[in-house]
């Protein structure tokens, strides 16, 4: 990946795994342009909340980047969205990069709540300061989560074009400045297509990213 990354100076690369690697995968980085990053965090700096992460230890591990509200964890840890915002506000504190993840089931677009779905999720999980903090948002629908499914690019537009309209319309011109990711069977057949839809600064990565051939041909058609 370091070295691959070289061939990349335009794009802008992180990796993040899990808790128990973050301080060794932050070391074999060195001082190469790759971001670390962590996969969750909890909201407190401290306190007794036994086998949880705080923002403040992943930096300390050498991370820059933690994704939050990821569907996994809004699924399986009944993570709502003022958790989620929480979460990212934690993030900021510590002087880490919230990765906020949104996203909606197959039951949801099927009843045509995608965009409301979204909606909610943004308002109820972006905090106030994402407008002069440094944020990213990840748009992954559920049902495209390592299942091979992606959705059209057409449908993809619609989803961020919307994002984009819902944070310009809370967060002014300030909303330029927040970088809007596609999740969600990303691979390198289909990054190109997806990575040039209107609205799309680039992809939030899943199993694609366990090879790192795959991963550098998907940041390539970041390019």
């Amino acid at each position: 990946m370091v070295e691959g990354a070289k061939a990349l100076p335009g794009v802008d690369l992180a990796i993040c795994p899990p808790a128990t690697l973050v301080a060794a995968v932050g070391a074999a980085l060195g001082g190469s342009a790759i971001g670390l990053g962590g996969q969750n965090c909890h909201a407190e700096q401290s306190g007794a909340f036994t086998g949880d992460i705080s923002p403040e230890m992943l930096a300390d591990a050498g991370a820059s980047f933690v994704i939050v509200g990821h569907s996994e964890r809004r699924a399986g840890h009944a993570e709502t969205d003022a958790i989620v915002a929480s979460k990212a506000s934690a993030a900021y504190r510590a002087g880490l990069t919230p990765i906020i993840c949104v996203g909606e089931s197959l039951e949801q677009r099927d009843r045509g709540e995608t965009l409301a779905v979204i909606a909610g999720q943004l308002a109820g999980s972006v905090p106030d300061a994402a407008a002069t903090t440094p944020t990213v948002i990840a748009y992954e629908p559920i049902w495209a989560i390592g299942t091979g499914r992606t959705p059209t690019t057409s449908q993809v537009a619609e989803v961020h074009q919307a994002m984009v309209a819902t944070l310009e319309q809370r967060f002014g011109q300030a909303a330029r400045g927040i970088r809007l990711l596609y999740g969600g069977s990303v691979k390198p057949e289909n990054a190109h297509e997806l990575m040039h839809v209107p609205g799309v600064d680039g992809a939030l990565v899943g199993g694609a990213s366990l090879k790192a051939s795959d991963f550098l041909k998907i940041a390539a058609a970041c390019a």
